[in-house]
């Protein structure tokens, strides 16, 4: 088998905060021991690649963390993936070794958790260069380029019979709300259940607990737009936050006799967090927070509210283990049991990428779909 080279590629290389990305002509190095690098197919534009670029990050940077691909060539030591796999990228890996993975209560992998730095697991180097110059990853995915290199532990090989342009986004959203509904918050048959935030997070949440059969499931967002598409997902009822001068705790307090058996936090705020434990009834009112703040990471909540029995809890991916669980996931789509194909609001080539992240910085749209040259 030949040995692999440098790739030169397009990719859309972001400068700086806020910037628009600009396509550049990058150099992709061969995969290192235990990586692979995969020709991108699709990818779409989740609000953390949004929040991370309009703030003061590593540049220059390829951001792009929700995609689907085709193995291009695996690195030394990879057994499980051959060149023409079909895969889904992930932001966090599973080594299947270390104290985390083989614990079975956890799917944060101590080896290949999230990457912050813009650098590969293995070596803390770049595999993008651009005039000689390192260029930076992002979620140790960078898939908003024509090919890319991650760490096999952080690919998920799928059915060649998946649509690649659809389930990319089992790999981060979609994902993340089924399971933090399913595996984090357990939502109950006959339940009440708030979701703050009518994103495509909010939304899969919202999906989720109507497969399980909750009986009220109250969407509040402050997006006209949002709160008026989001019964076709299984949201029941709509709390629009312009429409009410009090605390919308106390709003939701109100219409469910004392509070919701479970709460979700999609957000991305710290000052949500708390109102989202407001929102949950004393004794066994569960909220789980999915969002990644912008701003203020600290939160700050009453004792009381614990105290009286609330539980508040965090979700990263939904507490799938991506190798063991995400094939499973794949299938269910595949066999029509979960819906992916509504939350695809556009669809655009490589070249409109600015437009996608206009759209979601106005909030026009859930997933804009960014399909690569073929």
């Amino acid at each position: 088998m030949a040995t692999p080279q440098v790739i030169t590629c397009k990719a859309a290389v972001a400068w700086g905060a806020g910037e628009p990305l600009v396509m550049e002509e990058v150099e992709v190095s061969p995969p290192q021991p235990m990586e692979i690098r995969i020709k991108v197919v699709s990818t779409s534009l989740c609000r953390s690649d949004l929040s991370a670029w309009e703030s003061h990050a590593i540049f220059p940077r390829i951001f792009g963390h929700e995609a689907s691909g085709i193995v291009e060539s695996v690195g030394l030591g990879v057994t499980e993936f051959k060149e023409g796999d079909h895969v889904l990228t992930v932001f966090i890996g599973e080594c299947m070794a270390c104290r985390q993975c083989t614990s079975g209560k956890s799917n944060i992998c101590q080896v290949l958790g999230l990457e912050r730095r813009g650098l590969m697991h293995s070596d803390q180097k770049t595999r993008f260069s651009l005039k000689g110059k390192p260029v930076y990853h992002y979620c140790a995915v960078s898939s908003f380029s024509e090919y890319t290199v991650i760490h096999s532990g952080c690919a998920v090989k799928v059915s060649p019979h998946a649509p690649l342009e659809k389930i990319c986004l089992l790999s981060c959203g979609v994902a993340a709300g089924l399971g933090a509904a399913w595996n984090v918050a357990d939502v109950s048959e006959g339940s009440t259940v708030v979701i703050f935030g009518l994103g495509t997070v909010g939304l899969s949440v919202a999906q989720a607990a109507k497969l399980r059969g909750a009986s009220r499931i109250i969407g509040v967002d402050n997006n006209p737009h949002k709160c008026e598409n989001a019964k076709a997902f299984g949201v029941t009822e709509v709390v629009d936050t312009n429409s009410y001068k009090e605390p919308i705790a106390q709003v939701i307090k109100h219409i469910t006799d004392g509070g919701a058996d479970f709460s979700f936090e999609c957000v991305g705020d710290t000052d949500m967090i708390t109102t989202a434990l407001q929102s949950c009834c004393d004794g066994w009112g569960l909220t789980v927070t999915l969002g990644v703040p912008k701003a203020k990471p600290e939160m700050s909540a009453h004792y009381g509210l614990l105290l009286m029995g609330r539980t508040l809890k965090g979700s990263l991916f939904g507490g799938w283990k991506p190798k063991s669980d995400l094939p499973s996931l794949v299938e269910k789509y595949v066999n029509k049991e979960i819906q992916i194909d509504d939350y695809i609001t556009h669809n655009l080539p490589f070249d409109d990428i600015n437009k996608a992240f206009n759209l979601m910085k106005e909030g026009k749209c859930l997933r804009c779909v960014i399909h690569m040259p073929r």
